[in-house]
């Protein structure tokens, strides 16, 4: 068995495990227990990741590392010809799990992972490390995390804010390098949309409390456009202004818009304000009003760049469907920068 195949075989058996987990089937009580445990620990460390959100997680990544899915996904790159290389990942750690991707595709290219965790995302990854290297000991030279300044690696790959973006295209010029900075994401309605559409854009919003760069965080809306068959289709989220970190937040930025005059929309637990900016503050969506499809596709265009991705309609190439965000595929690559492409080309150097 060569070495690619075996460290595919370490993930189809992760993926199986999370299912059973994630349905309540797994028969591995110590594995079990392992990650009900770092579940709990997660929860703990990190308020914002309820143990809904980490299932959430782990049953999407349980429906992709599949034998066929991880096939499907490589199958059209060359992985045989490459020289291991170690590549240092600096994770963001605004949902659980949103480095894993890096993680999966530095492994599966035959390279070495070397992980520097965000703080408030630091204990999930490690339990499933430990997994895959019990089950694939060959994993143990080719996994390690640091908390210490990153040495001795030949590529890296790092997320971040625009401020830390900076820092890290000087701090890492000298090597082959993919940083990430700060994307939004966005939902184009027209007023066509059905309720279901419609309820389902409130997971696009809502899910890990809009802390995801492929949360909706705008929508571009038609002028005149009628908000309330929207705040109907959402009501049922409700419950979420009952997290006490989310409803804190709302009252903040409430208050923060009221003193400062701005003209909000707000049913109890999100508010809508008319803003050209992608990035709006938690418990709120920003919009903006557009005249034509054909001008909105231009500005699209043009700020692509601070775009993760585009909830919409047959309007768009790379469009994404309502209520699926937060549900990407393998070859849906962060900012569009095949990973894979550039780790096996680092891995030739």
């Amino acid at each position: 068995m060569t070495l690619h195949k075996s460290i595919l075989e370490a993930f189809v058996k992760l993926g199986q495990f999370l299912r059973d987990f994630c349905n309540a089937n797994s028969e591995d009580g110590e594995w079990h227990t392992a990650f009900t445990e770092a579940i709990t620990l997660a929860k703990h460390h990190n308020g914002w990741f309820t143990k809904e959100n980490i299932h959430y997680a782990l049953e999407g990544w349980g429906e992709l590392l599949t034998d066929e899915k991880l096939y499907n996904w490589l199958s059209s790159y060359n992985l045989e010809s490459n020289h291991p290389k170690t590549v240092a990942i600096i994770m963001a750690g605004n949902i659980p799990l949103v480095g894993f991707h890096d993680f999966l595709s530095v492994l599966l290219t035959g390279n070495n992972v070397l992980a520097k965790l965000s703080s408030n995302d630091k204990i999930l990854l490690p339990t499933i490390a430990q997994y895959l290297m019990a089950v694939e000991p060959l994993l143990i030279e080719r996994i390690s995390f640091t908390e210490e300044k990153l040495e001795h690696f030949d590529a890296v790959i790092a997320t971040g804010s625009n401020n830390t973006a900076r820092y890290f295209e000087q701090y890492f010029s000298k090597k082959p390098n993919i940083i990430r900075r700060n994307r939004n994401s966005v939902a184009v309605l027209t007023g066509n949309e059905s309720p279901e559409e419609l309820a389902a854009l409130g997971e696009d919003i809502f899910r890990y409390y809009g802390l995801g760069c492929r949360n909706v965080s705008k929508l571009f809306v038609p002028e005149g456009y009628d908000f309330d068959a929207f705040f109907k289709a959402i009501y049922d989220y409700n419950p979420i202004i009952q997290q006490a970190k989310y409803a804190n937040n709302y009252d903040y930025n409430k208050a923060v818009y009221l003193m400062s005059e701005f003209s909000i929309l707000e049913n109890g637990f999100l508010m809508l304000k008319e803003d050209e900016s992608y990035a709006s503050p938690i418990a709120s969506v920003f919009y903006e009003t557009y005249s034509t499809i054909e001008g909105l596709q231009k500005k699209l265009k043009k700020d692509e760049d601070k775009i993760q991705c585009v909830v919409a309609n047959n309007l768009t190439e790379h469009e994404v469907s309502f209520g699926t965000t937060q549900r990407p595929q393998l070859n849906d690559y962060a900012d569009s920068v095949d990973t894979v492409d550039f780790l096996l080309k680092t891995s030739q150097i």
